[in-house]
């Protein structure tokens, strides 16, 4: 198998980030993480008694959820998009190995709406093609 050496870059800002994401994701999306959070909201819902339920009481939890919460939409679309796009090139070198394969597969991701549309629209009815002809049972002698 060939492959293609890739060359080494230098570390940008988006790199930088783009790994703080991604070990942050992990992170965020473990167990103890989970427990971490309960933990959180438990001591805080034992801590009411001692503040008496007062209003800065309940301002602080739904506070730090907000800001958790909106800074959690940016690091999970941030790894959204990586694992999409690591993908996506994963599939186009699979359209590109293939000898059958039709290459203007590569990249759909990038056409429009409509013109995705359409493309599902061919896919719908070869794929209705191929029902028809599994429903009419097994072929005959002679067909192919």
């Amino acid at each position: 198998m060939n492959k293609m050496p890739i060359d080494a870059q230098p570390r940008t800002v988006d790199d930088h980030f783009g790994r703080f994401a991604a070990l942050s994701s992990v992170w965020l999306g473990s167990k103890w993480a989970f427990l971490g959070a309960g933990s959180v909201v438990v001591i805080w819902a034992a801590s009411g008694p001692l503040f008496l339920f007062s209003s800065t009481w309940a301002l602080i939890i739904g506070t730090v959820t907000s800001i958790t919460t909106f800074m959690m939409v940016f690091l999970i679309q941030n790894t959204q998009n990586r694992d999409a796009r690591a993908i996506h090139l994963k599939l186009n070198e699979l359209i590109l190995a293939m000898d059958k394969a039709r290459n203007h597969m590569i990249d759909i991701e990038r056409l429009t709406d409509l013109e995705l549309d359409a493309m599902q629209a061919t896919y719908e009815k070869v794929k209705t093609a191929w029902t028809q002809r599994q429903a009419r049972g097994p072929l005959s002698r002679g067909e192919k």
